[in-house]
């Protein structure tokens, strides 16, 4: 039996970490071959708005190299509007390109932002990031085993198929 704890994320009390964990898990994408989440979505989950988050990873861009943090380009911004329904820009959307934070950036921008919340809730973007990692590990698996499988299958078809011949 798994114990449950309410935690409160973004107004809303979830029963348990896994629904939190899937949560996180949900916000982030697949750009420029590398899992990341968008300054939005990091900003909600760490309970700042998205202009303070910004804000304060421009004060330490020193903190976020190349490989901790990027800036969408139009196409990229364009396709993920598409995909995720974001509001266009103009009235009500956003003025600038979206930052994306990979694993490593997302944890040092709760360090930039020092809160008890964004530190709380980079564990659990530790733990989506892993999780992840992990299910994409077992697909590779899987789809290792079914190749193997098929190939075998085949080399049985031929087999009886020179039998009956």
């Amino acid at each position: 039996m798994t114990k449950t704890r309410n935690f409160l994320c973004t107004g809303v009390f979830v029963s348990s970490s896994v629904l939190l964990l899937e949560t996180v898990t949900r916000r982030i994408y697949a750009i420029r071959g590398q899992r990341v989440m968008l300054d939005a979505d990091l900003a909600e989950l760490y309970g700042v708005p998205t202009k303070r988050l910004n804000e304060q990873v421009r004060r330490n861009l020193d903190r976020f190299p190349a490989d901790f943090l990027f800036q969408l380009d139009e196409d990229e911004f364009a396709a993920l509007r598409s995909q995720i329904a974001t509001s266009n820009s103009g009235r009500g959307g956003r003025r600038y390109l979206p930052y994306a934070f990979t694993e490593h950036g997302a944890i040092m921008a709760a360090t930039v932002l020092n809160s008890p919340k964004a530190i709380e809730m980079s564990i659990f973007v530790v733990r989506a990031f892993v999780q992840l990692r992990e299910m994409l590990s077992t697909h590779k698996e899987l789809a290792e085993k079914l190749d193997a499988l098929e190939r075998k299958v085949s080399s049985h078809d031929q087999a009886i198929a020179g039998l009956i011949n």
